[in-house]
């Protein structure tokens, strides 16, 4: 069991070194979904509390040096992949967006997904 729960930890860390909520902070003033944002990042925070706490931790992963490096090493190209996405998207739901813009910005938006999910495999 001690192992099943140590794994689960682990997971759990990995997972939440790999979030991002920069990227998202702007919908946390959204009059229909900032009330949303706020209690997914209150549980977010909670959660790295707790999960330090057990892990007798200071920094999620703190114990896998090579596995922290590593996401780190990621973010440096999926968090810009993700950034040009999210301005396209943005360029995309604006209603004046004339139409030879709007097949550029669905290029970006299909070509950014293809190294944000070939960087997003298990990385540690």
């Amino acid at each position: 069991m001690f192992l099943f729960f140590r794994t689960l930890i682990d997971n759990s860390m990995m997972s939440m070194l790999k979030s991002s909520f920069a990227l998202t902070q702007y919908i946390k003033d959204d009059p229909q979904y900032g009330a949303i944002w706020e209690l997914i990042k209150k549980e977010f925070d909670l959660t790295a509390t707790l999960v330090l706490e057990l892990s007798d931790s200071k920094e999620l992963m703190q114990d896998d040096r090579t596995g922290r490096a590593s996401i780190q090493m990621r973010d440096k190209i999926v968090l810009p992949l993700l950034t040009i996405q999210q301005y396209a998207l943005h360029q995309l739901h604006k209603n004046e967006t004339d139409p030879v813009m709007k097949e550029v910005y669905e290029k970006l938006i299909t070509r950014s997904m293809f190294g944000i999910i070939n960087a997003a495999r298990n990385s540690a």
